[in-house]
């Protein structure tokens, strides 16, 4: 068997309304507007790669896959360097009347919220080397508090 490395590269997501989920993951992930072809394909970045999204536009009548017990991708997870950045993008989500969860897995601080198109997201700050981290996940799940979500915004 031959061996060779790997690393993710991009998710690529069928949406129904393209201009709406350029907007969407510009404004939430600040990714960047690379190319788009036509009517039917955009790709975003928040870095040099080419694109780390790509949208692809199925129309507004296409289902959605909603069933939470179904198979097919759970969350796409985005980290943020900092608990800073953590609270500003819970900010910014809930100031829009985004449904989102916060919790500590003692590993992570994470969100989880969905795109337009129930597509689940994930922005997470890695707390393993702070003095409340642990070094491996042990399937703890910790609600957060906007007061501690929002502490560092308090201190700026």
């Amino acid at each position: 068997m031959s061996t060779y490395t790997t690393k993710i590269a991009h998710a690529h997501l069928k949406v129904q309304d393209l201009k709406q989920s350029i907007d969407f993951y510009q404004k939430f992930f600040n990714l960047n507007f690379v190319e788009q072809v036509g009517d039917r394909y955009a790709f975003l970045s928040g870095n040099d790669f080419h694109h780390e999204i790509a949208l692809q536009q199925v129309g507004p009548n296409a289902p959605a896959n909603s069933h939470p017990h179904a198979v097919g991708l759970y969350h796409i997870a985005f980290e943020v360097p900092s608990q800073h950045d953590f609270a500003m993008a819970y900010q910014t989500i809930k100031a829009e009347g985004i449904h989102v969860s916060a919790v500590d897995h003692r590993i992570s601080w994470a969100l989880y919220f969905k795109d337009p198109d129930g597509n689940g997201l994930e922005i997470y700050w890695d707390i393993r080397k702070t003095d409340h981290g642990k070094p491996f996940w042990e399937g703890e799940t910790i609600r957060l508090t906007d007061e501690e979500v929002l502490a560092p915004l308090a201190l700026a």
